[in-house]
C-alpha cells in the first residue's frame, strides 16, 4: 500500500515540468471533503505519515518537528488549525513539505488527509475569497475555483503559515 501511496504522488509531481504557458499549478489535497489548492512552486516534497518529535506548550495544530535530512521542520495539523474535527492519522494521512516565506524564507509541513492531483489553473477562473467582515479571517485563501465539478480553495501558503498563525 505505501509503494502504491508513493507512486501516485510520484505521478502528480510528474506533471510539474509541463506548464502550459499563462497557467498556474496548483497540487490539490483533501480535509475533511473539501478541497484545498497550494502553488506547486512551494512544495519541497510529499511524505507519508512519520512520527514526528512533539514540543510542549506549542498549540494543539502544531505536531511537532519532523527532521528532514538535517532540517528540524515545523508540522502542521491542517486540520486543526483550521477547527476541523481531529482524525486519527493513518496510510493515506500525507505531509507535504512546503516552502513558506515569512521574515526569512524557511520550511513547513502540513498534515493532510490525502493528496489529489495536480491540476493547471487558468488565472481568470480563480475568483477572490468572499467577504465574511472583519470576523472571519480569509487572508490566507489567495482564490477559489472550479476543477471539474469540484469547488477548491487555493491556500497563500505565506499568510496560512507565518510565524504569528503557526506559533
Amino acid at each position: 500500500m505505501i509503494d502504491n501511496q508513493m507512486n501516485e504522488m510520484l505521478d502528480v509531481l510528474d506533471v510539474m515540468g509541463s506548464v502550459e504557458e499563462g497557467m498556474l499549478q496548483y497540487l490539490t489535497f483533501e480535509l475533511d471533503d473539501e478541497h484545498y489548492g497550494v502553488d506547486i512552486l512551494r512544495v519541497q516534497e510529499i511524505k507519508g505519515w512519520d512520527h514526528v518529535t512533539p514540543i510542549p506548550n506549542t498549540p494543539s495544530h502544531l505536531c511537532g518537528v519532523l527532521n528532514l535530512r538535517g532540517a528540524i521542520v515545523p508540522i502542521v495539523d491542517l486540520r486543526l488549525l483550521f477547527d476541523m474535527p481531529f482524525v486519527a492519522y493513518s496510510n493515506i494521512t500525507v505531509v507535504v513539505i512546503l516552502t513558506v516565506q515569512d521574515v526569512t524564507q524557511r520550511t513547513v509541513g502540513i498534515v493532510v488527509d490525502a493528496v489529489s492531483d495536480a491540476h493547471m489553473i487558468h488565472p481568470d477562473s480563480i475568483t477572490e475569497a468572499p467577504d465574511f467582515g472583519e470576523k472571519v479571517a480569509t487572508d490566507f485563501i489567495s482564490g477559489i475555483t472550479k476543477v471539474n465539478d469540484t469547488m477548491l480553495m487555493l491556500l497563500d501558503v505565506d499568510n496560512l503559515l507565518n510565524n504569528q498563525q503557526i506559533g
